[in-house]
């Protein structure tokens, strides 16, 4: 027999459906020679610091650093997961071959090996890479099998990350809580948590400590068009004015008018990070949800595997994509866009195909499948995905920018504009999603000048302040994370600055997350603002290595070359572990008396607690409410195992005795749905 192991129920349905395993068992589905079996996500997890030794299970300095000499796993305390287990375990111990279908990604890699290592699985195992859900993608997949050795560096790039981040994690945690903290006040410090929090106190105190600068800029209007002195801005009002005095009364003469033709390419395809930042700014969603929608739309087989870093196709989705454009004529708002493909072969640019750009996966882009179903939220990133696909087989966009320039007396005036000349992709978009500022750039066209020609103008000294940096959004904070803080707008650049990214893109949102779940963040509107707290931490910690973007960045290199096989891992934790005993010595030499304060909030929790007072209960939402919060109803069948929690969005649906419920329900989620036909 051979048994499959998939990530989440619905996709091990998908593949059972392929296969032909179509009877339902406990756990798992069978049929046709296959048993085809599930996780939920993790089913174990690194051992915590008690289970290797009684010395650790209380938090004390003198313990510090703690270094286990082998790491080990567990399975993680749940009756579902531990259910789940044992099904897998059965069903390894009588295998004579496994595939690995989990996700097709680092995390996906050590989720499934991990799974298979504590079920003692001995037989032969193969791995399906796929990128797509749909029914030929799969069955491609299993047509091309792969052996597991070929993703053992992938492997261990992901295993070595968990250890270092549990590394630095545990210890410094412990080592600046109990060195620093305050009355069971808990300081949270992780390997790329610490540097992303940094980022936004930094940024916060550069606005705080801003200090404003006075300036002037000197302008004139010639026919209802502003040209501004060429000369740059005054830092006086005097030196301005003396020049305005000059030429108020002399003739504006127009000394040159030159134009020149340029090209702008089509925005490149979505990764990730770059899906989260424009879903940031056009929906205000947050890094998370758009992970959730276009995860989603993924399981749903609409979208291709979103959890990338490259913004090209390989060449061989080449021949795919006049299918792929079939599927979307099938979405009636797309039909005009796609009329100039018809009967043409597909435009094929190495700005969009390019096999040495793409690892693992290629950009996210639409499957072919014509969508359906879909919530509102889910609509919104569909689209956005698919026009930018239809777009890069439209030409360039051509535009012209003229460039007049002027003088009165001495003094020298300049007015830029630009013509859209041929809008190319940009007809795919309009003008749908921009902002005030993106069209005022767009589009600004001068009326017609001739040199030599003169006349009156009407000159101004505006009065105008040098502004602060602007706080991060969601949308920024990612793009900074992606360039470990280096804020680049070119492409290219960007690319080259990858490398040295913090995090990655599937685990950035989450990042973003814990620094709310930790109250060290806050949002004001879309501005990310850090909390007293937050500030306190970063302020106490003077160790470079914990808290710098560019450091955390180098170790994130480390660690894809590691996936690539250009670096060993155990030179990597060799080093890890030298770092964060440097760490514990350095702190534990600190004699002065700081301490991170306690805020009111935490006092409050901190009274509660020592009197013995309970949290506050969530108030039980009723159906209705789960169901308005769902962004699709959910069936009451095993389908929907594994799927995201509706009330609480952080756990997965698991199967009960008489109800499908939370695998958060220890945490207080009140997610409960009866069988159907199970009265209530």
């Amino acid at each position: 027999m051979i048994v499959c192991i998939a990530e989440k129920p619905s996709v091990a349905k998908d593949i059972a459906h392929v296969l032909g395993a179509n009877t339902s068992r406990d756990g798992y589905m069978e049929g046709n020679g296959y048993q085809v079996t599930w996780t939920f996500g993790h089913l174990c997890t690194l051992k915590e610091p008690h289970d290797y030794t009684d010395l650790w299970k209380s938090w004390s300095l003198s313990r510090l650093p703690m270094i286990p000499q082998q790491f080990g796993i567990k399975l993680i305390d749940d009756k579902g997961i531990a259910k789940q287990f044992h099904t897998i375990e059965t069903l390894m111990k009588h295998a004579d071959k496994i595939i690995n279908c989990g996700d097709a990604g680092q995390e996906g890699e050590l989720i499934q090996r991990w799974v298979m290592q504590k079920a003692g699985a001995k037989c032969p195992v193969e791995r399906l890479w796929i990128s797509s859900l749909t029914e030929d993608a799969i069955k491609d997949g299993f047509n091309n099998l792969k052996p597991q050795e070929k993703y053992q560096s992938l492997y261990e790039a992901g295993l070595v990350r968990a250890i270092g981040d549990w590394l630095l994690g545990m210890n410094a945690t412990r080592l600046y809580t109990l060195k620093y903290g305050q009355n069971k006040q808990i300081l949270s410090i992780g390997r790329v948590q610490t540097p992303t929090l940094a980022m936004i106190v930094n940024r916060q105190q550069q606005i705080e400590n801003f200090t404003p600068e006075q300036y002037w800029v000197l302008s004139t209007v010639y026919r209802d068009t502003t040209f501004t002195a060429t000369s740059g801005k005054f830092s006086s009002q005097e030196e301005g004015q003396k020049i305005l005095d000059e030429v108020k009364d002399g003739l504006f003469t127009v000394t040159d008018v030159s134009e020149k033709k340029g090209t702008e390419a089509p925005p490149r395809l979505f990764d990730l990070t770059s899906l989260q930042v424009e879903c940031n700014k056009k929906f205000s969603f947050s890094a998370d949800q758009t992970l959730q929608l276009i995860q989603s739309l993924y399981e749903k087989k609409f979208t291709t595997y979103p959890r990338v870093d490259t913004t090209f196709l390989s060449d061989d989705i080449y021949p795919k994509c006049p299918q792929i454009m079939g599927g979307l004529a099938g979405v009636p708002s797309y039909v005009p866009l796609l009329e100039p493909f018809k009967g043409k072969k597909l435009p094929k640019s190495k700005k969009v195909f390019d096999s040495s750009k793409v690892t693992d996966h290629h950009a996210i882009i639409p499957t072919g499948v014509t969508p359906h179903g879909l919530s509102q939220n889910e609509e919104r990133v569909f689209d956005l995905v698919a026009k930018r696909f239809i777009a890069v087989f439209y030409p360039d966009c051509q535009f012209a920018t003229t460039t007049v320039l002027g003088t009165v007396g001495k003094y020298e005036f300049k007015a830029t504009g630009k013509q859209i000349l041929n809008p190319g992709w940009r007809v795919v978009f309009g003008n749908v999603g921009q902002d005030d500022e993106e069209k005022k750039d767009e589009e600004k066209t001068l009326p017609s000048f001739t040199k030599g020609e003169s006349g009156p103008h009407k000159p101004e000294l505006a009065e105008k302040w040098t502004q602060p940096p602007k706080p991060y959004t969601e949308a920024t904070l990612l793009r900074a994370m992606e360039t470990a803080g280096k804020m680049v707008d070119d492409d290219e650049l960007r690319d080259a600055l990858k490398e040295n990214g913090i995090g990655r893109p599937s685990t950035r949102a989450a990042i973003i997350e814990t620094l709310f779940k930790r109250r060290y963040i806050v949002k004001d509107k879309k501005n990310l603002v850090a909390t007293p707290t937050g500030v306190e931490l970063i302020n106490l910690i003077y160790e470079e290595s914990l808290k710098s973007a560019e450091l955390t960045g180098k170790w994130e290199k480390k660690l894809r070359e590691i996936e690539q096989k250009k670096y060993s891992a155990k030179q990597f934790l060799d080093e890890l572990k030298v770092m964060v005993s440097e760490i514990v010595a350095t702190v534990l030499r600190d004699n002065t008396n700081r301490r991170v304060a306690i805020t009111e909030e935490e006092k409050k929790e901190t009274a509660k607690k020592a009197k013995g007072e309970k949290k506050p209960a969530k108030p039980r939402q009723s159906k209705k409410k789960a169901e308005e919060k769902q962004d699709t109803p959910l069936a009451a069948d095993d389908s929907i195992i594994g799927k995201t929690c509706p009330v609480c969005g952080k756990g997965q649906i698991i199967k009960g005795k008489t109800a499908y419920g939370c695998s958060e329900w220890q945490s207080g989620c009140t997610f409960r749905l009866p069988f159907a036909g199970t009265k209530v």
